[in-house]
């Protein structure tokens, strides 16, 4: 209907510029809204707010005449100027019948759009280090990218997704070390831990399958290796010169072969809990693009090597610096470190510009909030490669803090002490997980209720939306065994008079609007909101009104309504990877 309104508008806006009243007709401006108010009709629009100075006219003069040009449409009870010169449509009680038959012809693809009508979008998400398994912090990325991608495709977009693995490094280096020197204390090694090695349990489970699988065979003196070490802590730069030390020791006494093959072992037996756990948790990838092979291959030498022809680099203190500072940054940026090594920006920015070449539209970087100040430098150094910097579009994720009840659930990573996704998945299981991380905008803290997850009852929101579903499923059960003529194609809905069946049908036409912009602003919470209110409005109406009556036209018209709910609930929940079930 709002396409229609918007087509009826445009005529009556072109009627208007012919008379010399307005400038040329732009359907773009027209925005027609679902009221939230009865009295005010079922759809507003403020075109004659937005054109009443470039027409030097009143709003409302200008949307009474407005009005008297739009084209007849039969589906129209009436049409009125409110307040300041707001244009109120009110629909035909039999108009707002129709979207019932609307839902149930279109079925799955009710509120979607044609598969590849718009853009072309890559989507980066989670891209955690490999270098422990994933936590309860990166499960709202994951959930939010996952998501997206879906209803992107859902709204016409050809979407894919991405995980960047940060693969190279110091953090290569210190995983390395951190396995290594549990597997000496399993050799019996009196090792001294670093502080600033990953502490987690998992490092030790790699060493232990390290030790199974090949013995003492990488075992080495720990004393002849710590001789002549520092102290343990970090010094007034923040460098852990202990850390450091083993490191380079350690790849002094060992053979490189060894070493490259102990990194490769902890980033592969990490990487693969990363993809299951991703996997288990409904979030799939189309690549998964390696940091160390963009190294290998060159492609970091060849990026940096353009910004030097284009001049926008410069030595420092025997370190390489990109001038982002005269692309918008807040200061420039070291790209190469004056012992040679890349710096981590200096990779991203050969991903990101390898990213563009592949020929998307647009690229959605789904980063944590600790990036804000990263987006700038990023974009600046697009810019200084000749590539549009609005083609990316970086949205940042606030973190989540865990509660059981009132109790918040104290989490650390560096001590390994933190509440992993799979142990989240296994407590509360994959759909209220999924519902909760994206139930509030991307960039607000989320406060996360271990107890509200699990509770089957009508503040638990996911459960609140599924056991909507489940109740259609079980009224039409109950249809059956009655044996009740349930319509499968278009009945009479003139019995729909009822106020909560009106309420439905106003709710059901909002869905394509609550698909359309969760995709545009890129926030899956609006289709959260409105498949709550949806819920919300069945669990009134099946409180007030019986379904299954005697009269077989209203019983079937009532059938066919609660069938319309049933698949819209089911094709939201979808867009979310979240189960539609039948019974609860």
């Amino acid at each position: 209907m709002k396409a229609t309104l918007v087509a009826n508008l445009t005529q009556a806006w072109q009627t208007l510029h012919q008379q010399g009243l307005l400038p040329d007709p732009n359907p773009e401006r027209i925005e027609v809204v679902s009221t939230k108010d009865p009295k005010h009709g079922d759809y507003a629009c403020n075109l004659a707010l937005v054109l009443a100075r470039e027409a030097n006219l009143n709003a409302r003069d200008l949307a009474e005449q407005i009005i008297q040009n739009l084209p007849e449409n039969p589906d129209l009870l009436s049409t009125e100027v409110a307040g300041p010169g707001f244009i109120n449509f009110q629909l035909r009680p039999e108009a707002k019948a129709e979207i019932v038959d609307q839902v149930l012809s279109q079925a799955t693809n009710y509120g979607t759009r044609p598969p590849g009508s718009e853009q072309r979008i890559l989507i980066e998400y989670v891209s955690a280090n490999p270098t422990g398994p994933l936590h309860v912090g990166h499960g709202r990325g994951a959930a939010l990218g996952s998501c997206l991608a879906r209803i992107l495709e859902a709204a016409g977009h050809t979407v894919e997704c991405e995980y960047f693995i940060n693969d190279a490094g110091r953090q290569m280096d210190i995983l390395a070390i951190s396995v290594w020197l549990r597997y000496l204390e399993l050799c019996g090694e009196p090792v001294i831990f670093p502080e600033a090695g990953y502490q987690g349990d998992y490092i030790l489970d790699i060493a232990a399958d390290c030790h199974r699988t090949r013995g003492d065979v990488w075992r080495a003196s720990f004393e002849n290796i710590r001789a002549g070490a520092p102290d343990d802590g970090p010094d007034e730069d923040g460098h852990n010169m202990y850390l450091d030390f083993l490191i380079l020791r350690t790849r002094d006494f060992l053979d490189e072969t060894i070493w490259t093959e102990l990194a490769s072992v902890a980033v592969d037996t990490l990487l693969e809990r990363i993809r299951r756990d991703l996997d288990h948790f409904g979030a799939s990838f189309d690549y998964w693009q390696s940091e160390r092979e963009l190294l290998d291959d060159g492609k970091v030498e060849q990026t940096i090597a353009q910004l030097r022809e284009a001049g926008h680099l410069y030595e420092l203190e025997g370190a390489l610096w990109f001038r982002s500072s005269e692309f918008g940054d807040e200061k420039d940026r070291v790209v190469q470190r004056s012992n040679g090594q890349w710096t981590y920006f200096a990779t991203d920015i050969a991903y990101h510009a390898d990213k563009m070449a592949r020929s998307y539209g647009t690229a959605i970087n789904i980063w944590g909030a600790d990036h804000h100040g990263y987006a700038g430098r990023v974009r600046a150094a697009l810019q200084a490669l000749g590539i549009d910097p609005e083609r990316l579009e970086i949205l940042l994720v606030q973190f989540a803090s865990l509660y059981r009840g009132k109790q918040k659930i104290s989490m650390s990573t560096r001590s390994g002490e933190f509440v992993t996704l799979q142990s989240l998945q296994h407590e509360v299981g994959q759909d209220a997980a999924r519902f909760f991380y994206v139930m509030r905008k991307s960039d607000q803290h989320l406060d996360f209720d271990l107890q509200l997850a699990t509770e089957q009852s009508v503040d638990n929101p996911v459960y609140y939306v599924q056991y909507a579903h489940a109740r259609i499923c079980s009224i039409l059960e109950r249809a059956k065994d009655e044996e009740i003529n349930i319509p499968e194609d278009p009945c009479d809905l003139s019995p729909l008079t009822d106020e909560g069946e009106r309420a439905l049908q106003k709710q059901l036409s909002r869905y394509p609007d609550a698909v359309l912009r969760s995709a545009q602003e890129r926030e899956p919470h609006h289709l959260t909101v409105y498949l709550r209110k949806l819920a919300q409005e069945f669990h009134a109406y099946y409180n007030a009104v019986a379904v299954l009556v005697d009269e077989l036209p209203v019983c079937q018209a009532r059938l066919r309504l609660i069938m319309a709910v049933r698949q819209t609930l089911g094709n939201g929940l979808n867009l979310l990877n979240i189960d539609a079930p039948e019974s609860m």
